[in-house]
């Protein structure tokens, strides 16, 4: 009867046992739940380039750094919201003759030609559509002032369930009209995105979504809001393409006043003889929609000579009226 000795003895050992040991660290895997690529990873170590030791600190001015900072929680009740807890829409807020909706068409357009009327009202204009990639040229007018839309990057119904409740009439008015927070956009491509969040919709252009997640990651840090994990992960997931993605600053910092003029108007005095509604002398006053729809200005602007809350038959609050 042979019998074997020495280094070979050994070495079947050794590998008997190493097998063993194997095999024992595979059940415990399998007995957690992990399985494939999971327990592969956990049987060969953090190696891998996204392992928690080849991790580093987001960059300091990154939107990663940034997004580390905002809290998670789930989204809280819609009750409550409406249009008009954020302002009047379109205000002009710093009283300087041009609404907000304008002045942002005037940002984001090229070849601007304005209305004759209204030095800062934008009549027609190019916009190169950072959502689609798209070239759209904006017309004023009843059919096709729509084709460009401003955008609330951060929707404010998410704003609304996610902290902006919180916060006073004029922070979330200054949210509504923040430079930071709107974009001018291709109508339909604005309305498919609705209130959504990163979650649910991302622009269509992928070479626009870095900038677009750090936007919004921007604002929320800016007004302390809140994200849901959901929300946080799929901005991740689009960041992890860009780390170095720099965080957007323009519109100023949280706090920062907004110039609302709050002087009381002068009372209004009527003279014998006259309607209580007629407008003073060098305004401009359309009766209803149709006078509006004779003079070739619709729709009508919130901000717009001669607009009244009136004209917004729809009722969304949306500060264009005459729309049909």
């Amino acid at each position: 009867m042979s019998r074997t000795t020495g280094p070979a003895h050994m070495t079947s050992k050794t590998t008997s046992r190493s097998s063993r040991l194997t095999l024992a660290a595979a059940g415990a895997l399998l007995a957690l739940g992990l399985s494939g690529c999971d327990a592969r990873a956990a049987l060969d170590g953090p190696t891998g380039p996204n392992s928690a030791a080849s991790q580093s600190p987001a960059s300091a001015g990154t939107a990663l750094a940034a997004l580390e900072q905002i809290p998670l929680k789930g989204r809280a009740p819609k009750t409550g919201y409406s249009r008009e807890e954020f302002g009047s829409a379109w205000a002009d807020v710093d009283r300087d003759g041009c609404d907000t909706r304008n002045q942002v068409l005037n940002r984001d357009l090229s070849d601007v030609l304005h209305a004759t009327s209204v030095p800062c009202k934008v009549e027609f204009g190019v916009l190169d559509d950072p959502y689609t990639g798209a070239r759209i040229e904006f017309q004023r007018g009843q059919d096709t002032s729509s084709d460009v839309q401003i955008d609330h990057i951060i929707a404010l119904s998410n704003a609304w369930q996610t902290g902006a409740q919180q916060l006073t009439a004029e922070e979330r008015l200054q949210l509504a009209n923040d430079p930071l927070n709107l974009r001018s956009a291709d109508g339909p491509t604005n309305g498919a995105k609705g209130d959504g969040d990163a979650a649910t919709w991302l622009p269509p252009n992928k070479a626009f979504r870095c900038e677009y997640v750090a936007t919004q990651t921007a604002v929320k840090a800016k007004y302390e809001l809140w994200m849901t994990a959901a929300e946080h992960d799929a901005i991740v997931r689009v960041l992890d393409t860009c780390p170095d993605q720099p965080l957007p600053t323009r519109g100023g910092a949280k706090g920062q006043p907004v110039a609302v003029d709050e002087t009381p108007a002068p009372a209004a005095t009527e003279e014998p003889g006259t309607e209580a509604s007629a407008a003073p002398a060098g305004e401009i006053a359309y009766a209803d929609c149709a006078e509006v729809k004779a003079t070739g200005t619709v729709p009508i602007m919130a901000g717009d000579p001669g607009f009244s809350p009136a004209f917004d038959g729809n009722g969304n609050g949306d500060g264009i009226g005459c729309e049909s």
